[in-house]
């Protein structure tokens, strides 16, 4: 998915300077942001108050929508570079290209994991004709330095696996949990999970100490180490913790998001993530001027153009609060 912000701003994120190094409750409000003509989402991250969670760096939580009478997500070519991107449907269906000629209808509850690298271009849209709810999240992780340039691809994993436990089953999106891996490609220690909890359901979820830990939520009530989290609101954690008290007053839906905190700075500008405000500027030349990002092939309509970079230079602060 993209970010169709046409005032973008450039941002770093990233390293150690303000990982809370123990147990925290932290609730981030969403910002609104219309997502082309008919798909408004919940960002959750970056976030006035937190912008990395691990090296998860970009969260955006959309529906339930009522799109039987709109043609629903429709999201034109545009590119990605030093980021994965992660799709995840609770209803609904996304269609996924690629210039790397990659064409995948994505279901919910599967995984569609998309490396950009060194350099893709990608465009998602609800299929012809589509169910009539589209619910779901998108999530960007932050590539490290060693791996940033690798060359892109995508990844489609039907089968899942999970972790259960009484009124708790636990799909297990990218990284482990309890013993439970993807088998997702992934670059740096981190964990995405998929949370049904039953109505009634109070549960111990075990934790890796070292990660700094959140939690979406997608549907129904829950509380969250006593903490309600309503949908389309996150719940930060901090590190510190072997475990999380997870408690359903309804049928609920949440995601675990968590990760070793990320060390290096970035630079997040529209759909990049570099290094450096120079990086940035090359890239979005780059997209309106060459072939670097390739070709979505198959695509009924025009692709995006980029916005135009702050004129300001960004000098690196580290981790933003």
């Amino acid at each position: 998915m993209s970010n169709l912000d046409r005032q973008a701003a450039l941002t770093v994120c990233g390293g150690r300077g303000f990982v809370v190094a123990e147990p925290v409750r932290e609730l981030l409000s969403p910002r609104r942001v219309q997502l082309g003509e008919s798909t408004e989402v919940r960002r959750l991250l970056p976030n006035l108050g937190r912008r990395m969670v691990g090296a998860w760096a970009f969260v955006d939580h959309y529906g339930p929508d009522d799109i039987a009478d709109e043609p629903g997500m429709q999201v034109p070519p545009h590119p990605h570079m030093g980021l994965q991107t992660v799709s995840w449907l609770h209803e609904g269906e996304v269609l996924h290209r690629d210039s790397t000629g990659s064409l995948q209808t994505i279901r919910p509850r599967e995984l569609g994991l998309m490396t950009s690298g060194r350099a893709i271009s990608h465009s998602e849209e609800s299929p012809r004709p589509h169910a009539r709810f589209l619910h779901g999240a998108q999530l960007w992780v932050a590539l490290p330095d060693a791996h940033r340039h690798v060359e892109p691809h995508f990844q489609h994993h039907a089968d899942l696996p999970q972790v259960t436990a009484p009124g708790l089953t636990a799909t297990v999106i990218l990284g482990a949990l309890d013993g439970a891996a993807s088998p997702g490609t992934t670059y740096s220690p981190l964990v995405g999970a998929d949370l049904a909890l039953a109505a009634g359901t109070e549960t111990n979820l075990p934790l890796d100490p070292d990660f700094e830990y959140a939690v979406l939520s997608m549907s129904g009530e829950a509380e969250v180490d006593g903490v309600p989290v309503l949908p389309g609101s996150m719940l930060y954690l901090g590190c510190g913790r072997t475990e999380l008290p997870l408690r359903a007053v309804s049928d609920a839906g949440l995601m675990l998001l968590g990760g070793e905190p990320f060390e290096e700075e970035i630079v997040m500008w529209w759909n990049f993530v570099g290094r450096t405000d120079e990086e940035i500027r090359k890239a979005r030349e780059e997209w309106m001027t060459s072939d670097r990002f390739g070709e979505v092939k198959g695509y009924d309509g025009a692709r995006l153009d980029a916005p135009e970079v702050p004129a300001a230079h960004l000098k690196a602060r580290g981790r933003v609060r």
